[in-house]
């Protein structure tokens, strides 16, 4: 799956995958072959951090 590269888009898409399918960031990350922590590094420059009990970026 190609993901966004803007930080923006990003979040909002990954809000999006997180809610509707699937139950935590890893899960996501392992089914679409994608680094955690490349995205929680671009997320972070925006002032967004990952939160499991909400499953999703605040």
């Amino acid at each position: 799956m190609q993901i966004p590269n803007d930080p923006a888009i990003l979040l909002s898409f990954l809000n999006t995958q997180l809610r509707d399918f699937y139950p935590s960031l890893e899960e996501f990350c392992k089914s679409n072959d994608v680094d955690v922590q490349a995205i929680t590094a671009k997320l972070s420059m925006i002032g967004y951090t990952y939160d499991p009990e909400q499953n999703r970026f605040r």
